[in-house]
């Protein structure tokens, strides 16, 4: 943290005022991610702030212009890095819906137990990090196991834990094992008793009621105005959800509700996170339940049948001269998109997360525009803060879930 203080000269007679300019970030333990609040504080309240944004940019949108469909994937793991799944199956929608791609209902289901493990994953950082900064670590601490869990069901899918470039256009890359389900059933075990501890530590605990209720408040209304998606949006009170509204992915099949709040304050945010934690648990058991009802030819098939688009297995390639070609025109980039333009949005962990999608018949995309909704959020956090406490900023920022790679794109 900087602070330079700054003295105003008032008529005689007056009471000098005084104000301190305060740099929370960029580099700070209490933001999350690399980016910069600049604080006019009058003692410890806030009296005007200004953020600076981009100390991340990694050029998501331009890096797009200059690839293959499927070379994008891995550069969308780095956009929300708490939950890259959604990043990846937001993108291979998209391509799917330019493509006009049908796929089969297992993988519909099987990237649904995906999606939901990688929203419980995001907020059960976010509510666990809004512990520690409210001063509670034991949270965070105890429910990183869980965590862990869904990274090994991870690590067998595809290899990879954090940035995961998990599945490909029109499904997967390779099949489940039986381990894989193995592993997401050991979740499904234990997991509800780890949150519910969880919750027993900081729901009604008085202290970070206190902390949180109050603080942070946007009304539904407010946040219409701003383009609030997601668990802020609905902590204000309004049940907006992609999955439900737009369906994708056969989620009109699911039954789940969409938990909202009231006030839309600190305390809101961090309640809705944790309902929707256990919708995504009813909503995996539920497909997990479906793909073990599958019969026959679809009980095993893990992708769609588009070879233009999708590599296809090594022992073909090296056995047979169509699946050789297809890998050397995919690999190298030789496969022509069809002329349109698309958007396409999923119900991320943070909110409404859509690409804007343009094509004029090229090889890579004319234009990519990515809708992150952090950007969004971080518009308001001035309304959010102004008038509040300094400590206040600290859990509205931690309450919204910002996250520096998603909000800089």
């Amino acid at each position: 943290m900087q602070d330079t203080q700054q003295h105003h000269i008032l008529p005689k007679g007056s009471i000098e005022k005084e104000t301190t300019t305060l740099n929370l970030g960029p580099t700070h333990p209490a933001t999350h991610g690399v980016f910069q609040n600049i604080l006019e504080l009058d003692g410890e309240k806030i009296v005007s702030t200004e953020q600076t944004v981009g100390y991340i940019h990694r050029a998501f949108e331009k890096l797009a212009e200059r690839r293959p469909l499927y070379q994008i994937t891995p550069i969308t793991d780095r956009l929300n890095y708490c939950s890259s799944p959604l990043n990846n199956m937001g993108w291979h929608l998209t391509c799917e819906k330019l493509l006009k791609v049908k796929t089969p209902k297992r993988v519909d289901y099987l990237r649904i137990i995906i999606m939901e493990l990688a929203r419980i994953s995001d907020h059960l950082i976010c509510n666990s990090i809004v512990g520690v900064d409210a001063g509670a670590y034991t949270g965070f601490l105890y429910i990183m196991q869980f965590r862990e869990l869904i990274y090994e069901i991870y690590e067998e899918v595809c290899g990879s834990r954090l940035t995961t470039n998990i599945g490909r256009i029109g499904g997967f890359e390779r099949n489940f094992t039986d381990t894989a389900f193995t592993k997401l059933e050991k979740f499904l075990r234990e997991y509800p008793k780890g949150l519910k501890e969880f919750e027993g530590l900081l729901q009604r605990n008085r202290i970070f009621m206190d902390r949180l209720q109050g603080t942070g408040a946007i009304s539904a209304e407010r946040a219409l105005n701003y383009g609030f998606t997601g668990p802020n949006l609905r902590a204000s009170g309004v049940d907006y959800d992609v999955r439900v509204h737009s369906p994708y992915s056969s989620y009109e099949e699911f039954d789940f509700k969409v938990p909202v709040g009231t006030t839309g304050d600190n305390y809101d945010r961090f309640l809705v996170r944790g309902e929707e934690m256990w919708q995504s648990l009813s909503i995996i058991q539920q497909a997990y339940n479906k793909i073990q009802s599958l019969k026959g030819a679809e009980a095993d098939v893990y992708h769609a049948d588009v070879p233009a688009y999708y590599l296809p297995e090594k022992k073909d390639v090296y056995t047979k001269m169509e699946a050789l070609i297809w890998h050397f025109k995919i690999i190298m980039g030789e496969t022509e998109i069809p002329k349109g333009e698309v958007y396409n949005s999923i119900e991320a962990a943070n909110g409404e997360l859509g690409f804007y999608f343009v094509s004029d018949g090229g090889r890579t995309p004319y234009r990519l525009h990515f809708r992150r909704p952090c950007f969004i959020y971080y518009q308001a956090f001035p309304e959010l803060v102004e008038g509040g406490m300094l400590s206040d900023a600290v859990m509205t920022m931690s309450s919204l879930n910002l996250i520096a790679g998603e909000l800089d794109a």
